[in-house]
């Protein structure tokens, strides 16, 4: 078998391109950097460039799947200008993609996109699967993954099948939210965002990339949330990581405002609560190597 991944040096790409080769699948991936273009038969890069429309057709021989997680980091201060490359870096890439597999002769079958479960509206009390209908595109998050996950579903008119994942805080050791949430702990001055009640539903980064990989497998179609089985409030979230370290937590919880005049319109990241269900995926008998928050810190931080 062999994927075509888009973002596959990033955080998630990586892992998932280290999975695909412990289970003996050979990996495509497209770059903008010419110099990360390698060419081993279980690892060859191709190049693209999604803001001029150029892509090497080449990347489309003998796959059988695309796992596109292209897209601009959403940590990174959001003014006007970076709003738009966070979404255009989606619309772009995977307008590129079905536009350059019109009128080819293909293989693919399925298409599995990344999405996120920032489309879910802000919430202390709501529960959210993946049939909860969002109606109006209450915050900017939200506009971004129902635009990203509008233009995936143009692979359909295609006769590929298409598959979203929408990914909740991903927990690795190698980057990522966890990490900046470790540093003031580790020195002593961490603390709660706000009230510390807004729900943090979370997915240790191995059982994310297992879940692009058993979509894969079999062949699962439409819409699943990659969430830990047992989301946590913020405040957990920060005793967890502070007892896990071994650190103390004396502080009060940081005020909204403050972290508004820090991070801009950014701060919603920290402040936004979506409880998010697991159990589509697990119907389909998914197992979840990291079901609670300890054990999963336990792994990646000592």
């Amino acid at each position: 078998m062999r994927v075509l991944i888009t973002g596959a040096t990033g955080l998630i790409g990586g892992e998932i391109v280290k999975l695909c080769h412990k289970k003996q699948i050979n990996v495509n991936y497209l770059t903008t950097s010419k110099s990360k273009i390698q060419k081993e038969e279980k690892y060859k890069g191709f190049y693209w460039n999604p803001k001029s429309g150029d892509i090497d057709k080449d990347c489309f021989i003998n796959v059988d799947a695309i796992i596109n997680l292209a897209g601009a980091t959403i940590s990174k201060r959001w003014t006007p200008e970076y709003k738009k490359e966070i979404l255009n870096s989606r619309k772009q890439t995977t307008q590129l993609l079905v536009n350059a597999l019109k009128g080819e002769t293909h293989s693919i079958k399925q298409v599995i996109s990344a999405s996120a479960i920032g489309v879910y509206p802000d919430s202390l009390i709501n529960y959210y699967d993946e049939d909860f209908k969002v109606k109006d595109e209450n915050s900017f998050l939200s506009h971004v993954v129902k635009v990203w996950e509008h233009e995936a579903d143009a692979f359909l008119k295609l006769n590929i099948a298409v598959s979203k994942i929408r990914i909740g805080l991903v927990l690795s050791k190698k980057g990522g939210a966890l990490q900046e949430m470790v540093k003031p702990i580790k020195f002593g001055v961490g603390a709660a965002f706000g009230t510390g009640k807004q729900w943090q539903s979370w997915v240790h980064i191995n059982d994310l990339a297992n879940i692009f990989l058993y979509v894969l497998k079999h062949n699962l179609n439409g819409v699943y949330n990659a969430v830990a089985p047992n989301p946590v409030t913020n405040q957990e979230l920060t005793k967890t990581i502070a007892n896990v370290l071994n650190k103390p937590l004396f502080l009060p919880n940081i005020p909204k405002s403050f972290m508004k005049f820090i991070l801009g319109d950014m701060h919603t990241l920290l402040f936004e609560s979506q409880r998010v269900s697991s159990k589509k995926i697990e119907d389909k008998d998914f197992n979840f190597k990291y079901n609670y928050l300890k054990p999963a810190l336990e792994n990646l931080l000592e």
